[in-house]
This record gives C-alpha cells, structure tokens and sequence, in this order.
C-alpha cells in the first residue's frame, strides 16, 4: 500500500522513463511534488525501496531501477533503468473509485455513529481489497498519531464485521458511538487502544462493540 505522495512519485518517475529512458532529476521531482526539499524527496525513494517497487543502483548518479508498479497501474509492465533528464507529459493510467465519505470518526472520544454519506472521494484501486465494499471517514482527534494517522486525515475502510488482535479497526460503541482504534480481545472483553500514550485504553464487554470495517489506507492532504 502506497501513500499518494509515493504513488505521485512512482507515476513520475516511470513516465519518465517510458518517454525517454531517463529519470529527473532530484529538483525537478521535488517540483513534481510540490515539495520543500530535496530531503522529502529521499524519503519517499527510500519508501519505494523499502516495500520493493525501486531499486536504488550503486555508482551511477540518480540511476534508480523501477522493479514494478502497483496491480492499478498499466499491465505489461517491465523493469527498466533510469536516469535523470527532459520532462515527459505521458499520462499514466490509474484506476481510481469514487468512494463515500460517511462523515468524521473520532482518533479519540468517540462522536456520534456514522449513518449517510456526506461526500465522495476518489481512491486509487491498488489501496482498495479485491473483495468487498469501502468506504471512507475523515478522522477528527489525535488518539492514533503514532500509528500515523493524523486529524484531519481521510482513512479507507473495508467493510467487514470482524477483525484479528491488532488491526485498526472502526468500532461502533453500544450502537451510538463509532470510533478509530486497535483492536484486542481479551477472553470476554474487547479493548479499543489508541496510539497515544495520553490516551487510556477503553474496554468493553463482548456485546456493546460491533466492528464496522478494517483501516485499509489512508489519504493525506499537504
């Protein structure tokens, strides 16, 4: 799963090389991104590189191999080495789905259930299961910042009712309340755990939490 600035960055960088072999250069991927400097740069390559769609090359400056791309972007797809040069205005195509907002969820104090849709959203298909229905919330409160979500950021739910020790999961409180926590069962119990040590951690007999959906990506705007 690709954060959008990742996935911005993997579509630059490989039509780049689709149009004429060569990849930009660090600058011009930071103008690309609307980015501050070169350092965020890094850190998305490094991102790449990390869950295996580039490969950084040793002794050749800038030359970064893309090893693949997401199921949603163009098929026939084959590694090929780049390196800096011209601009490109090949588009790359990308599936995207326009999915519900059903409102805010609480990253803290849990806030009223989520019941109707209040806008849409477009998502890239790669973040999406291959199974099910999604929908999305926009998170209020700061409880899971250190799992990395943000107020104000949008999170894509799979719509399921069950979910393993662990996942972050939305829980519908005794039918009123829906909130965004970590999940954990304890023998009859049910714990809903922030990811903020100012947080304490809520436990609920078996019957007052229904799961209504896994966290299955996220979506930030800068």
């Amino acid at each position: 799963m690709l954060t959008k600035k990742q996935l911005d960055l993997l579509k630059f960088i490989h039509k780049r090389v689709q149009a004429d072999g060569v990849s930009p250069s660090f600058d011009e991927m930071k103008e690309a991104l609307d980015l501050r400097s070169k350092s965020g740069i890094h850190r998305l390559i490094t991102a790449l590189e990390e869950r295996g769609f580039v490969r950084r090359l040793a002794h050749r400056a800038r030359a970064i191999e893309v090893i693949k791309l997401p199921d949603s972007i163009e098929s026939g797809f084959q590694p090929t080495v780049i390196e800096g040069s011209p601009r490109s205005s090949v588009d790359i195509k990308v599936d995207a789905f326009d999915l519900p907002v059903m409102g805010k969820i609480a990253a803290g104090t849990p806030i009223e259930a989520i019941q109707h849709a209040s806008s849409s959203i477009g998502v890239p298909g790669a973040m999406l299961n291959t199974t099910g229905k999604h929908y999305a919330l926009e998170v209020k409160g700061d409880s899971m910042i250190e799992a990395g979500i943000n107020s104000g950021d949008i999170v894509i739910i799979h719509e399921q009712p069950d979910a393993n020790n662990g996942d972050i999961v939305v829980a519908l409180v005794e039918d009123q309340e829906a909130t965004l926590k970590k999940l954990n069962r304890t023998g009859t119990s049910i714990e809903l755990i922030a990811a903020n040590p100012a947080f304490e951690t809520r436990v609920f007999t078996k019957n007052q939490v229904k799961i209504q959906g896994k966290l299955v990506g996220l979506i930030r705007t800068y």
